[in-house]
């Protein structure tokens, strides 16, 4: 049996709520691929092994098919743990192999990966998020490697991680120019772009590519006047308005409709900003709508560092710039304003008038007047609904997964007087 790859949640991951109620941390999305894509490109003869929190195993399960979650095949010669919120390059084998003797890989107090023999596994088990106290006589050795901590990590970095992807996953024996391109494109730095298959780009579109790669997947549209610039991606099946406007930096995932203007952020999955308004320096997660003319502040008036709350405590993102972070299956209403560093939880509904909180607890209803609880059995209504007109189910892994978010985030709600 060849060497086995696990890749795993450290116990740092409460650093990226609300993004990962839903998802484990290699789950998130930074540059054109996951990191957890980023990881398997660079090993790809492994054996993967996927580490989650208990209450996302069995929907884990469901979305990956064929491959184990949070158990050790009987076996097993020996494993490389490489912790989920790396974001890998192509040096990371070299710098930290596949096989070798037992180790542990640190950048500063943070555990990059341990690698274990068959010995090293004995009576060791995949069990809640790792720590360093899960590892005890092991050789440690300190390397220098990427990894994220918070939410606005993914942000900050996505233009070079677009950039990199795009070396990854395009060559020059590659036919660039796919789909249907229609008479009045204008497209800059043509050896830049990749256009997959059955992708449209309608008349007026520019698509500028100077300043870095412009991908864009399978299915998409690209509607009239649309104007991208590079680094930028596209996913599968994602529809660009009208007019839209998308800056550097931006990734938006599959099956999303985009529209207004857009720079430097990532949109997960199955998300809708369709109208006009600006968001930037943002990551949504999957699910999410934006209703008309929301906006996003991401730069302080006087230009200071923005400070984010995250779990209930208030960090110095060290950055001029950072927008919105909105967690899945929220919306705002039309004229929706979001305030530099606002973080959103899941299944919130913001809308009125004026500033909401900077902070906004999952299953929040309302605004910047009141804030009540969004009931959990109207949220699942809704949730369904939503994905339903995308011929998607929400399955009963999912709802399991819904119901268990709404309760480790009550005490949440009830600091800021929120009823249940």
């Amino acid at each position: 049996m060849p060497n086995t790859l696990c890749i795993f949640e450290d116990v740092h991951f409460k650093n990226l709520h609300p993004l990962v109620y839903f998802r484990p941390v290699y789950d998130l999305r930074c540059g054109i691929l996951t990191l957890k894509e980023k990881i398997q490109f660079v090993y790809p003869q492994a054996e993967v092994v996927l580490h989650t929190r208990k209450y996302l195993e069995n929907v884990l399960r469901l979305n990956n098919p064929g491959i184990d979650v949070n158990i050790l095949a009987d076996g097993t010669e020996g494993c490389l743990f490489i912790n989920g919120s790396v974001i890998a390059d192509n040096d990371l084998s070299d710098l930290i192999p596949l096989e070798g003797d037992n180790r542990i890989y640190m950048n500063g107090d943070k555990i990059i990966a341990v690698r274990l023999n068959k010995a090293g596994l004995d009576g060791f088990s995949i069990g809640e998020p790792f720590g360093i106290e899960n590892f005890k006589e092991v050789e440690v050795e300190q390397v220098k490697t990427d990894f994220i901590t918070y939410p606005w990590d993914l942000v900050s970095r996505n233009a070079d991680q677009i950039t990199a992807d795009f070396k990854k996953l395009v060559d020059d024996s590659q036919e660039m120019l796919n789909g249907t391109i229609y008479d009045g494109v204008n497209l800059v730095s043509k050896g830049n772009i990749y256009i997959a298959k059955g992708a449209k780009i309608k008349p007026g579109v520019v698509i500028d590519a100077e300043e870095g790669p412009v991908y864009i997947g399978e299915n998409v549209i690209l509607f009239p006047n649309v104007v991208i610039e590079g680094p930028c991606f596209i996913g599968d099946g994602s529809k660009i308005k009208t007019g839209a406007k998308i800056y550097e930096g931006t990734s938006i995932g599959p099956v999303c409709k985009v529209g207004g203007e857009v720079e430097e952020s990532i949109i997960h999955s199955y998300s809708n900003k369709q109208h006009d308004g600006f968001l930037g320096h943002a990551y949504l997660a999957s699910w999410v709508n934006l209703g008309a003319d929301t906006n996003n502040s991401d730069l302080k008036n006087n230009y200071g560092n923005v400070k984010v709350t995250i779990n209930d405590e208030v960090i110095d993102s060290g950055s001029m710039f950072v927008g919105l972070t909105m967690g899945d299956h929220s919306k705002s209403g039309i004229n929706t304003m979001f305030n530099t560093g606002t973080v959103v939880g899941v299944s919130s509904n913001v809308f009125g008038s004026g500033f909401p909180d900077k902070y906004i607890p999952s299953f929040s209803w309302g605004g910047c007047e009141s804030v009540t609880t969004y009931r959990l059995d109207k949220c699942l209504e809704v949730a369904k609904r939503v994905m339903a007109r995308r011929k998607i189910d929400l399955s009963p892994e999912e709802e399991t997964v819904f119901k268990h978010v709404f309760n480790i985030t009550s005490s949440e709600r009830t600091k800021r007087d929120m009823p249940e």
